[in-house]
This record gives structure tokens, C-alpha cells and sequence, in this order.
């Protein structure tokens, strides 16, 4: 058969659903052999936004999502996507073309070394140099992608390459078991717990696996140790638990981190430090950290744990709870007390009246339309962090947020492909104005598929963030002030629905209406990012000093 034709049965094989990119003549072939399969292309406006929404597909499924791009400058666009993908550990597969490669009548004309340029980005990448390859490599990007640690992988597909003959066979897909924590490992761990007054369980973005879950849930009802969870480790456990103390989406000053000093003991489930770090650690603090994870400790001055349990993180929280027995010593009194005091706080604001929105309103109020399966994807920004704290996840993966690369123009494609894969369940991308506009161009994707989404923009016409931070170090006021379209009638342009909220009160019956409406609907709120300082500073500080 042709070759495009083997690479999508190999695609088919792995269970590919759905592709999602911008074909280029160079992929003519696959294109071509695409046609016939029962894998969907998604055609998108940017090859950015395409691999954006290949990784939250992969982040959803735990399966690498599939994105496409031509040579040259369809495959420079992928590098931005393919670091969120790599750094956020979401299995992702990039597919490029390039001219032939066995004769060339072009010259060096849009000619970029793809390959070398993904390897500093990706798992894997690899030119496919012959049809007989074709089930060996496609078997291997996907393999690296999913495991463990998984990530971003790319394959380079030629014109002439796509088109040759070849007789390959398929590989029968496999699945392999990972290894388990050693024996000394977990004893030692249990060791330790036994011997602490004070522990804490830390949740990282590497234990939002399902089975993970389950045997943390497990685990806490067990022992009833209170936890906390980094900003991709959110929804892992269900936020409203009595024993949840918070998020560490603040470096320092919080009322988590009192917590935090508090303890004597973390044990740290799935933490990956590509993520800002949930806590410090200190030559001298007399704190003992167990570091649970597929793989050992990246050292550096702040994170050194005295104990690691290296293997698949579901069976080491397993082994460690069928080892385990509650001490009558452990007291989380204090812990206790924080919660309370966090509860506290977070209500405060939620039904503020002023205009434009409190962020604790925006954040209230926006928790009451999402159902528990409500999905929110968060592009990045200051609001960010008002999620991660006051934001309350039920489930799983119900809070996207990026807290690895940390990328402007995420939001709106990450809502489009978490729409794709749970169609029935409510989404909503929330943007701020300048990374909305990054990829805005999607919103024509969103209403050509027919989805039913809330794009929610942040307005205060400038990259407000780094405005505010520029304040804060002391900088004048300079260079980060922006005009923006009128996004009402921008939204119609591309035949969806624009709406402009004019009251705090206003806000959740707006977004409820929406949603029973149903398509694609752009929501203006206005926003005044001044009061950050009250919010994530000195009120914060205050409070919690009275602990």
C-alpha cells in the first residue's frame, strides 16, 4: 500500500480519534489517506492552537493527542506547543511534512531542520526516511509520549516518503507494566510517617492519574491526614473535603504556608518541579520529605527529599497504606484550625457588589454555574492564581490551568478540545484580553464544530500582570497598555454569540443563560486588577499572622 495510507492504520492502531492541525502540500498523501479513515481532522486556525488542543486532548485522555502542521513555518509554529506539551508532561504526538527528501527541485526554499529543532522539546523526533519504518516509529512516538514520565514526541513524514509502496505489517499494540517501588523503600517511608507529629500529604500534577486517585482517596479516608495540592494537581481530590487545606498557588505568606511551617513531615505525592515549588526546603528546618513518583528526585536548593519511593505512584500510595497504622500521636489540630480560617477567607468577597467584578466574585460566581464535571480552562494570567486558590475543584481535570510553561493563548484551544472529548459537560475558557486574542482566531473553530462553550475575556486593556508587577518592583507605569476590538461584535463576526457584563450581579445569570442556550458564546467582563495587592498580599498576611 501507499505509505500515508500505513501511517494511518498505524494511527488507527494506537486508537487515534482525532487529528488536529493545518495540512500543507506536503501532507497532501496523508491527507489524502486521512480521507478514508475514521480518524477526524480538526481543522484549526493556527498550528499553535492545533497543538495546544493535541496536548489537553492527551492531558483529558491520558492517551497522546495527534496534531499535524507542513514543513518550515507550520512546523516552527508547533515549538511553543510542543514545550507546553513536554513541560507539562501531556502526551502529545506532532506529525510535520517536508519536501523529498531522495531528490530535491526547490532548493533550500522553506527548508528548516525540524527535526534537530524538536530535540531539545520533545521525547522523541524522528524523519520518516522509508514506508517499511513506518509502524516502528509510530509505535515508538506513542510509547514515549504515554509513559512515564509522558510528553511531547514528533515525526517528520516527507512528500516522496508518503507516497512510496511498501508491505510493512502493523505492530500489535502492547501494554507494558510499570515497575514497582522496592520493599526498603516503602518501609522506610512508613518509618517515617510512624515517627511524625505533624505530616502533611502533598498532591502533585503526576498523581491526577485515575488509579492514583483512588488509592489517595483511600489513603485519607484511612488515615485522615489533612493535604494540599499544587495548581496542576488540583480536583485529584475533591476540594471540598474537610481535611483539603488549599492550594500552593502563592509562594509564600499564605495561610497554606503556615500550614506548610507547621509540619514536620510531607509526604509528597506526584509534585514535578517543573511546576513553581509548593514549599521550600531548608538545610535547617528539621522537616522530613517523602518523595513518592515514577522517578527520583530532581535535586536542587530547595527541593532535596531524605526519602524517595521510586515506581508507579497508585501502587506505592497502596503499599504504603496496607504498611501504615494511624499514630495516636499525630496531631492536626492546627491544620484544622488554618482550614477553618481558610473557609473563612474565601468567603469573604464572594458576594462583593462592586463593578468591575471582586475577583473573589468572579470566582464565587463562576463556581456556582459549573456543575461538579463543569470544566474550566485557564489561559494565563494574575486571575490564574485567584483560581488556584479559591476555585474549588471536585473532579479531576476539571480546573486546566498550566503551571509548567505557564503560556498566554492556551485558554481558549484547551476549552475547545476538552468540549471535543466530553461534549455533554459544560466548559468554559476564561482569558485574559491579551492571551485571548493570542489564538482568537479559534472561536471560527469553536462555531464550525458546532460546540457549546462560554469564552469568558478578561478586559483591562493591557498585559495586566506584568502591569501589576511592574508596579509592585517599583518600575513606572509603561509599555503594557493595549487597545481592543469591540469583542461583542467581534464574536458575531464569527457567528457566535457576544455579551458584555454590566453588573457584578449580573455576571453568574449571564453565564447560565448561556449555557442553556447552548453554542458558542463570548462573554466581556471588565476587570481591575488593583486590588491584587490587597488580595494576594497584605490582607492575606495579616490574617494569617494572627495564627
Amino acid at each position: 500500500m501507499k505509505a500515508s495510507d500505513l501511517f494511518v492504520k498505524a494511527l488507527e492502531a494506537e486508537g487515534v480519534e482525532y487529528i488536529f492541525g493545518i495540512p500543507g502540500e506536503e501532507n497532501l498523501d496523508f491527507l489524502d489517506s486521512l480521507r478514508n479513515s475514521k480518524i477526524r481532522l480538526i481543522l484549526t486556525r493556527h498550528e499553535q492552537a492545533a497543538g495546544f488542543m493535541a496536548a489537553t486532548y492527551g492531558r483529558l485522555t491520558g492517551r497522546a493527542g495527534v496534531c499535524l502542521a507542513t514543513l518550515g513555518p507550520g512546523a516552527t509554529n508547533f515549538v511553543t506547543a510542543a514545550a507546553y506539551g513536554q513541560l507539562g508532561a501531556l502526551p502529545m504526538l506532532m506529525i510535520t511534512g517536508q519536501k523529498p527528501i531522495k531528490t530535491s527541485k526547490q532548493g533550500k526554499f522553506q527548508i528548516v531542520d525540524v527535526v534537530e529543532m524538536m530535540k531539545p522539546l520533545t521525547k522523541y523526533t524522528q524523519q520518516i526516511v522509508g514506508g517499511d519504518n513506518i509502524p516502528s516509529r509510530v509505535h515508538e512516538a506513542f510509547r514515549l509520549a504515554e509513559e512515564e514520565r509522558p510528553g511531547a514526541t514528533h515525526l517528520e513524514l516527507p512528500e516522496d516518503i508518503a507516497r512510496d509502496e511498501t508491505d510493512a505489517d502493523l505492530l500489535p499494540k502492547r501494554h507494558v507494566r510499570r515497575p514497582i517501588a522496592e520493599q526498603k523503600s516503602i518501609h522506610q517511608a512508613v518509618e517515617a510517617l510512624q515517627k511524625a507529629k505533624h505530616p502533611l500529604l502533598l498532591i502533585g500534577a503526576g498523581a491526577n492519574r485515575k488509579q492514583t486517585a483512588r488509592m489517595l482517596r483511600d489513603f485519607v479516608d484511612e488515615f485522615q491526614i489533612p493535604f494540599f495540592s499544587t495548581q496542576m494537581g488540583k480536583g485529584v481530590l475533591d476540594e471540598r473535603d474537610p481535611l483539603f487545606l488549599g492550594n500552593a498557588a502563592l509562594s509564600d505568606g499564605d495561610f497554606l504556608h503556615r500550614a506548610i511551617a507547621h509540619s514536620d513531615l510531607i509526604l509528597n505525592v506526584g509534585h514535578d518541579v517543573v511546576e513553581k515549588p509548593p514549599f521550600f526546603m531548608h538545610v535547617d528546618d528539621g522537616r522530613t520529605v517523602i518523595h513518592v513518583n515514577f522517578r527520583t528526585a530532581e535535586v536542587d536548593p530547595v527541593y532535596f527529599p531524605q526519602v524517595e519511593v521510586v515506581g508507579d505512584i497508585a501502587n506505592s500510595v497502596w503499599q504504603i497504606k496496607q504498611a501504615l497504622t494511624a499514630q495516636e500521636h499525630w496531631d492536626f489540630s492546627y491544620f484544622l484550625q488554618i482550614r477553618e480560617k481558610v473557609e473563612a477567607h474565601l468567603l469573604e468577597g464572594a458576594d462583593d457588589p462592586r463593578f468591575p467584578i471582586y475577583p473573589q466574585r468572579l470566582v464565587a460566581d463562576i463556581r456556582k454555574v459549573m456543575p461538579d464535571d463543569g470544566i474550566i480552562a485557564l489561559d494565563n494570567g494574575v486571575y490564574k492564581i485567584w483560581f488556584a486558590r479559591n476555585y474549588r475543584a471536585h473532579l479531576p481535570n476539571t480546573v486546566l490551568l498550566d503551571n509548567a510553561l505557564a503560556t498566554m493563548g492556551a485558554g481558549l484551544p484547551s476549552a475547545l478540545a476538552a468540549q471535543i472529548v466530553f461534549p455533554g459537560r459544560r466548559v468554559m475558557a476564561i482569558c485574559g484580553d491579551g492571551g485571548f486574542l493570542m489564538n482568537s482566531a479559534e472561536m471560527e473553530t469553536a462555531v464550525r464544530l458546532k460546540l457549546n462553550l462560554i469564552v469568558l475575556i478578561l478586559r483591562d486593556n493591557a498585559y495586566g500582570m506584568i502591569k501589576w508587577k511592574q508596579s509592585n518592583m517599583g518600575f513606572p507605569n509603561w509599555g503594557l497598555d493595549f487597545g481592543n476590538p469591540d469583542f461583542v461584535k467581534y464574536a458575531e463576526s464569527y457567528g457566535a454569540h457576544g455579551h458584555r457584563v454590566a453588573s457584578a450581579e449580573g455576571l453568574a445569570p449571564l453565564l447560565e443563560k448561556c449555557y442553556q442556550a447552548g453554542g458558542v458564546h463570548l462573554v466581556e467582563a471588565p476587570m481591575d486588577y488593583s486590588e491584587n495587592d490587597q488580595i494576594l498580599n497584605h490582607e492575606i498576611k495579616e490574617l494569617s499572622a494572627k495564627l
